[in-house]
């Protein structure tokens, strides 16, 4: 098959000679006829030189880019790079450790594939396809993962809430390979943690958190913790297995609570030490502000900002938040805080945290700045990767 090409205005091959893995809509001068979302598309630049090979959908992001250069793309591109993904995963210790069975195998431009994820969790690999063009290829990669990984037996589709709509409507999610499973138990760090493959948010449990989670229960010794935006309870596991006295887990979703009861019962019995609490975090936090009865608060909240149209608005939120929880802080209490917003980059974060610590009136010191794991590597020529920031702040 023949494949179609994408030609750039004049001057705007900088980004892909930088190995940019996202080529803009804006970069665009002619695109060939008859072009459909999924293709795969070879982009030149305004001479006919040829820059690189990528996939092609509608939109901001025109093209995805897998290949650079004048070569042609190996045809197992693919699986290549999957098992490139394992080997790494291999190198960090996660596919031989007897505590952890559940990380990230696949995290997009990080590992050569944008547009892809791939959660494992124990035996069962969920895939998320953010492009087009590798749902079409998700019984190739399905196919990859139930050969390449040893282990792995259910492989489950679960991209329908992240594609557009108008191609979201042709599919529904469900197994691609292997033994249906819905609902398991996994181990992270020593903990258990129920994950609901079909129906928990994202691919269903969010692993980026694993180290800061750790660091945690660290700090959790004798202390008393608020938990806000729980979801899950991972937090709140690791503040009661490091010791806390007093663990309140608060979130607005009645299923999230009833995920970290199901999640705190399996790690132990811990009846006279946590609470959980179906509230919204803002009156929970403004209720308990002026008692300042917190040694430690976790704000996790889910992305204010999907878009740079909404970033001032996000930004309001997580100043007004913060503020919050930091004059619910005892002297000398830390606030563990987090943003997986996109749009708004590390330095925005800091700023924002800075403002909210004046709207408090609270002097404070940073002690850790935090971000993912390195089972969600960034791309070095694409900082967007780099999506989830956090501080641990010292508030006095």
């Amino acid at each position: 098959m023949n494949t179609k090409t994408i030609t750039l205005k004049k001057g705007r091959e900088g980004a892909l000679l930088r190995y940019s893995p996202w080529l803009f809509s804006g970069s665009v001068a002619r695109e060939d006829p008859d072009l459909e979302d999924g293709n795969t598309v070879k982009v030149v630049d305004s001479a006919g030189n040829m820059l690189g090979t990528g996939h092609y959908q509608a939109g901001s992001i025109r093209v995805r880019m897998l290949h650079f250069g004048k070569e042609e793309p190996p045809e197992d591109l693919v699986e290549q790079r999957i098992r490139k993904a394992l080997d790494l995963r291999a190198g960090l210790g996660l596919t031989t450790d007897p505590l952890t069975d559940t990380y990230r195998l696949v995290h997009a431009a990080g590992d050569g594939l944008p547009g892809l994820i791939v959660d494992r969790y124990g035996a069962v690999a969920v895939v998320q396809c953010h492009s087009i063009a590798m749902h079409h290829r998700r019984q190739l990669i399905a196919d990859t993962l139930l050969t390449a990984i040893p282990g792995i037996t259910t492989v489950y589709d679960k991209s329908a809430a992240v594609l557009p709509e108008r191609y979201a409507n042709t599919f529904t999610d469900g197994l691609l390979g292997g033994t249906a499973v819905d609902e398991l138990t996994v181990r992270e760090n020593g903990r258990r943690f129920r994950v609901d493959v079909a129906g928990g948010q994202k691919t269903g449990f969010f692993l980026d958190q694993r180290e800061n989670r750790w660091l945690l229960g660290s700090y959790a010794r004798d202390k008393v913790v608020l938990n806000t935006f729980s979801y899950t309870g991972g937090f709140s596991i690791y503040a009661l297995l490091g010791g806390a006295a007093r663990v309140q887990s608060v979130d607005l979703s009645e299923k999230a609570i009833q995920l970290t009861d199901t999640n705190v019962a399996l790690n132990g019995d811990f009846a006279d030490r946590h609470e959980s609490h179906t509230a919204d975090v803002m009156e929970w936090l403004k209720e308990n502000a002026e008692d300042r009865s917190y040694d430690i608060i976790i704000v996790d909240p889910p992305a204010y900002a999907k878009n740079k149209h909404r970033r001032h608005k996000a930004v309001q939120a997580y100043k007004r938040l913060n503020a919050r929880a930091m004059r619910a802080l005892k002297p000398g209490g830390l606030l563990f805080t987090f943003s997986c917003s996109r749009v708004v980059d590390r330095q925005l974060f800091y700023d924002t945290i800075v403002a909210a610590g004046l709207e408090a009136g609270r002097s404070a010191c940073v002690l850790h700045r935090l971000g993912q794991g390195p089972d969600h590597p960034v791309n070095l020529y694409h900082p967007e990767g780099e999506y989830l920031k956090g501080l641990v702040v010292r508030v006095d």
